[in-house]
């Protein structure tokens, strides 16, 4: 784990201009032939072909702004500075944001304006940089990080995505990222498959996860504020759906019992959800209670409500 004292400046400020051109070039020849994510689809951007997350080469943005709504350690006074990138290489018939990530709400920026969004969110007294279901989107976000510290870009950036990711990405996004927010969401290959359509969505989360924390360890705080770390997010769902124990067992055991972990309650039946009997209603106070004894037992000191 990194001392607190030399966690002045986030990790892309240390990164010398050519490593972080040499990472930006890396994740754009990760786009065409696409390998961006598990999916690996291997459709070529370059010639304006769309996978199923359904982006291009330019970033894809629905909105931006001080969102007050995160984990209180990323909030602060002003505020995590969002950014909500349009598509998903996910298809979870729940998505509670699915005008955006499925259907098609944002449009096209150029890689200076997504930069200087960042700037702009940081000198609105945003603690943070707050990048919102990046993944399929990884080489334009780096490069607009790139631009925006020269132009003073200095807070922590987040990488809120949804836990399925390609470590080939993941390896170039080292040295980038300050704090990683995956989400835990499925268990199951059944269960993935039928309800996000990723049969081996678990299998990949736990490389992904292991490679986050290899990265930046444990999550560190600052003056109540989160500067480093792993942040994972599990929703828990109805019926046992997302596989909450085994996938609370996987992070202390293989990740560390001082794993912050935010364990969330706000399920709803969002988007498709009401075409699945299993999620067509809200989690019980005795399920969610189920989920904080089964972190309890497992000596998960900082899972709970966030």
């Amino acid at each position: 784990m990194v001392p607190l004292e030399k966690l002045s400046s986030p990790a892309y400020r240390q990164l010398p201009l050519r490593v972080l051109e040499a990472r930006v070039r890396a994740l754009y020849e990760l786009a065409s032939p696409c390998r961006l994510c598990p999916r690996a689809c291997g459709v070529r951007r370059d010639r304006g072909e769309l996978g199923l997350c359904r982006a291009g080469l330019r970033p894809w943005v629905a909105s931006f702004g001080p969102h007050f709504g995160e984990e209180r350690e990323l909030v602060g006074q002003g505020g995590s500075g969002t950014i909500f990138f349009s598509g998903c290489n996910l298809g979870c018939v729940f998505c509670q944001n699915a005008e955006i990530s499925q259907l098609g709400e944002g449009q096209e920026i150029t890689v200076d304006q997504l930069a200087r969004m960042m700037v702009n969110l940081q000198d609105s007294g945003c603690p943070n940089i707050n990048v919102v279901t990046p993944t399929h989107q990884a080489p334009m976000i780096v490069e607009a990080v790139m631009h925006a510290r020269e132009e003073g870009l200095a807070v922590p950036l987040v990488w809120n995505c949804g836990g399925y990711e390609s470590m080939e990405a993941l390896r170039l996004l080292e040295g980038v990222v300050d704090i990683y927010m995956p989400d835990l969401k499925f268990v199951d290959p059944k269960v993935s498959d039928r309800l996000a359509g990723a049969p081996d969505y678990f299998q990949r989360a736990k490389e992904a996860l292991k490679e986050m924390h290899r990265q930046v360890g444990d999550l560190q705080v600052q003056g109540g504020l989160a500067v480093r770390g792993l942040l994972i997010r599990h929703l828990v769902l109805p019926e046992g759906l997302a596989g909450t124990g085994e996938a609370l067992r996987f992070v202390a055991e293989e990740i560390g019992r001082n794993t912050y972990v935010n364990l969330m309650a706000q399920y709803y039946p969002a988007h498709q959800a009401r075409s699945f009997p299993e999620l067509r209603r809200r989690i019980t106070p005795e399920e969610y209670q189920e989920a904080l004894a089964l972190a309890g037992n497992l000596g998960l000191t900082r899972a709970g409500p966030r």
